[in-house]
C-alpha cells in the first residue's frame, strides 16, 4: 500500500490551508544568511567579528552545540511543500541555500558540510559530553536528501552522498563494541538517511552504514520481549526504528520489519495512551499503564507526537489496520494542531491582554492549572521548531492510501484526490456536510439567504458528523473503495451510495468496503455519530479527560477542579453551550453541576489560559 500526496492530494479544510500557509509564510521570513550562519563559520566563510544583528538565537547561536540543526528542518519543510504546491519562489530560496552549502563543503576540504566541528564525534568517540552531534548532522543529511528527492534539487544529493564518504570512514575506525558506545549518544534518524540514500544512488557505501548503525544494545532487548524504553527518552529512539523501518522497505529484510512492531508493541500496545495520542512526559516514555502521576508540565513533546505518527503511517501502510490510522487521527488533532499555529477561536466580549495567536509550544502540559508556553519565531529553535516545520508543510499526507485497485480513506478533511486505477483517471472529492443549512459567516455579509429545510431541521447541533465522498471516473471503474470507521463513534455509523443505505456498523475502528463500478458523481456518505465521551487514565478510571469525537476538551482552570456525575455516566458532566453564530456550528461546552461552572473548549483552540485536561470525578457535587 502506498501513500498518496503530493499534487495528487489537495487539500481544501480552512484550517489546514491557513496552517500550511503559516507555515510557508515562516519558512519564507527567516533570513537564509541567519539559517546558514553557522555553516558559514565552519568552513571559514564568515569574516565579521560579532554575530550578525538579527542573528537567531536559542539552539541556534555560535555557542550552542546543537547549532545549524534547524536549517536542515528547513530544507525538508521548503521540499514538501514544493512537491505539494509547485511553489517557485520557495524553491528558489531552497536552491539559492544548497548552493551556498555547497561552498561550505568545498571550503571545508570536500566532504565535510556539517555546521560543528568534526572533533566533536572525536571527543564522543573518546567518552567526552558532546550534545548529540550525530543528532544535529542528521538533519542537515535529512534535508539534502529531501531537497532531492521532493525538489529535485541534484546539488543536494551530490553534498549529501560525499558527506557520506567522510562518515564511512570515520566509522571504520572503531571496533563493533566501540560503534555501539557511540551509538549510545544520541544518533537521530541517521540509520533513516542510509537507508534513504541505499534506494537512490545504489552504492554499497550505504548498506556498509546501515550495518554499523544496526543499534542492537536497543533492538535486541525490544526483539526479545523486554522493555527497554520505560523512563528512556523517547525521541532517541523514535528516529532510529523509523530507520528500521526505512531499511525494512528498501532492502525487504525482515529483521527490519520485526523491529519495528516490537518497538510499537512495547511503546504504544502495552503501554497505553493519554486521551491526546502521546505516552510521554519529561521527554521519557511513561510507564506502562501507569500515567496518573506523570501529567506534568513536559508531556507530549511535539516531535515525539510527528515522529510517532510517522511510524503508525508506516504501519499501516503494511498492515491496512485502521488502529494505526486512528492513533494518526488523535495525534494530529490533539498533538500537531494543539501544539503548533495556534489562532484564536473568539468569544466575543472576553477581553484579554494574550496574543491571539502562537507559533509553538515544546509540550502539552498535563498537570491542571498550566499553560502552553509559546515560542518566538527567532530565539527559540528548539528540536520541535524543527518538526514543526515538517509536520505543517503538507497536510495532504495520510489522508488517502492506495493499494492497486483498492483506495483507502484514512483520515476525514476537506480535500480532492486524483489517481489511476486500471488506467482510468479517478477524482474523489472529500467534503463534510456541515448541516447548518446556511452560507452566512459574518454580521455583515449582504448575501442571498433562501429559506431552506435544513436550517429548521438542524436546531441544535447535530450529533453525527457527515462525510460526503463523490467519485468521478474518466470511464465506468470498477475498484473497491475503504472508509474508515473512527473507534469514537457513539452509535452505528451509517454508509449511503447514491442516497441508498447500503449498511450500517456498529463495529468502530475498522473500515467499511464498497465494491462496485463506478461513475461519473456517484456519491458515498459516511454518517458517524458523535458525541461526548469520558476517557479514563489507564491507572485510575476515575480520572480521565472529554473528548469529543477525536478532539479532546480543555477546561478553562486557574487551580485543579473535580467534576460531579450522577451515577457512572461520566460524560454527563459536560454539554454544549453557545453552540452557534450564524451559519457555523461552534464548539463550546460547559460542565452541567458544578458551581461555578467551568468552560471547556477543543485543546487546539487553547491558546494562554490555564487549563486542565484529566478530571477526577466524584459523587458529590463540586463546588
Amino acid at each position: 500500500m502506498k501513500a498518496l500526496k503530493g499534487k495528487q492530494v489537495i487539500v481544501k479544510e480552512h484550517d489546514l490551508i491557513r496552517r500550511e500557509r503559516a507555515n510557508r509564510s515562516y519558512l519564507m521570513k527567516l533570513d537564509s544568511g541567519h539559517l546558514l550562519f553557522n555553516f558559514q563559520l565552519e568552513a571559514g566563510r564568515f569574516h565579521g567579528r560579532t554575530i550578525p544583528e538579527g542573528a537567531h538565537g536559542g539552539w541556534e547561536t555560535p555557542v550552542c552545540q546543537l547549532r545549524g540543526h534547524f536549517l536542515g528542518h528547513w530544507l525538508s519543510g521548503a521540499a514538501l511543500h514544493y512537491e505539494e504546491s509547485g511553489d517557485i519562489e520557495l524553491k528558489a530560496k531552497l536552491d539559492a541555500i544548497v548552493q551556498e552549502l555547497h561552498e561550505c563543503q568545498r571550503d571545508n576540504g570536500g566532504q565535510w558540510v556539517g555546521p560543528i566541528p568534526e572533533k566533536y564525534l572525536h571527543w564522543i568517540a573518546r567518552g567526552k559530553s558532546i550534545w548529540a552531534p550525530q543528532y544535529n548532522l542528521h538533519k542537515i543529511l535529512m534535508g539534502l536528501v529531501d531537497a532531492w528527492q521532493y525538489a529535485g534539487n541534484r546539488q543536494a544529493l551530490d553534498i549529501v552522498d560525499r558527506f557520506a564518504d567522510w562518515f564511512v570512514d570515520w566509522s571504520g575506525t572503531f571496533t563493533r563494541e566501540q560503534f555501539d558506545d557511540i551509538l549510545d549518544v544520541e544518533t537521530g534518524g541517521m540509520l533513516e538517511v542510509w537507508a534513504d540514500l541505499l534506494q537512490i544512488t545504489g552504492s554499497d557505501k550505504y548498506r556498509v552504514l546501515l550495518d554499523r548503525y544496526y543499534r542492537s544494545r536497543l533492538f535486541q532487548p525490544l526483539l526479545e520481549g523486554k522493555d527497554p524504553l520505560t523512563n528512556m527518552h523517547a525521541n532517541t529512539t523514535i528516529p532510529e526504528v523509523l530507520g528500521c523501518a526505512r531499511a525494512y522497505e528498501v532492502t525487504g529484510d525482515d529483521r527490519w520489519l520485526s523491529i519495528v512492531k516490537a518497538y510499537w508493541n512495547c511503546a504504544v500496545t502495552e503501554r497505553g495512551s493519554l486521551a491526546t495520542g502521546g505516552q510521554t512526559s519529561g521527554e521519557v516514555w511513561m510507564p506502562k499503564m501507569k500515567m496518573k502521576a506523570r501529567l506534568g508540565d513536559k508531556n507530549q513533546e511535539h516531535c515525539t507526537v510527528y515522529n510517532m505518527i510517522r511510524l503508525a503511517d508506516f504501519l499501516f501502510r503494511q498492515s491496512g489496520d485502521p488502529a494505526y490510522a486512528q492513533y494518526i487521527e488523535y495525534n494530529l488533532y490533539n498533538g500537531i494542531m494543539a501544539q503548533a499555529y495556534y489562532q484564536e477561536y473568539g468569544l466575543t466580549g472576553s477581553q484579554h491582554n494574550h496574543p491571539r495567536t502562537g507559533l509553538l509550544t515544546y509540550f502539552l502540559p498535563m498537570k491542571a492549572g498550566l499553560r502552553k508556553d509559546w515560542s518566538t519565531e527567532t530565539d527559540s529553535f528548539f528540536c520541535c521548531h524543527g518538526t514543526m516545520v515538517q509536520a505543517n508543510a503538507a497536510w495532504n499526507k495520510w489522508i488517502y492510501y492506495q493499494d492497486e485497485a483498492i483506495v483507502y480513506i484514512s483520515q476525514y478533511f476537506d480535500s480532492e484526490l486524483h489517481t489511476s486505477i486500471e488506467g482510468n483517471d479517478i477524482r474523489i472529492v472529500q467534503k463534510q456536510d456541515k448541516m447548518s443549512g446556511s452560507l452566512l459567516y459574518s454580521s455583515n455579509t449582504a448575501g442571498y439567504q433562501a429559506i431552506n429545510d435544513t436550517a429548521a431541521a438542524n436546531e441544535n447541533m447535530p450529533a453525527i458528523r457527515k462525510y460526503d465522498i463523490i467519485v468521478s471516473a474518466a470511464a465506468p471503474t470498477t475498484f473497491t473503495l475503504r472508509c474508515r470507521i473512527p473507534e469514537w463513534i457513539m452509535a452505528e455509523a451509517s454508509v449511503y451510495v447514491n442516497g441508498r443505505l447500503q449498511g450500517t456498523t456498529g463495529d468502530s475502528g475498522r473500515f467499511y468496503e464498497i465494491h462496485r463500478e463506478w461513475k461519473e458523481g456517484d456519491t458515498v456518505s459516511i454518517v458517524l455519530p458523535i458525541g461526548i465521551r469520558f476517557v479514563p487514565l489507564p491507572d485510575d478510571v476515575r480520572t480521565g479527560a472529554f473528548r469529543y469525537g477525536p478532539e479532546v476538551l480543555a477546561g478553562l482552570c486557574e487551580t485543579e477542579r473535580q467534576l460531579y456525575a450522577e451515577g457512572e455516566d461520566f460524560a454527563s458532566a459536560i454539554e454544549h453551550e453557545n453552540e452557534r453564530e450564524w451559519g457555523s456550528w461552534r464548539y463550546f461546552f460547559k460542565t452541567v453541576h458544578q458551581d461555578p461552572a467551568i468552560t471547556f473548549k477543543r485543546i487546539r483552540d487553547i491558546g494562554y489560559e490555564p487549563y486542565q485536561i484529566y478530571f477526577k470525578v466524584t459523587g458529590e457535587k463540586s463546588k
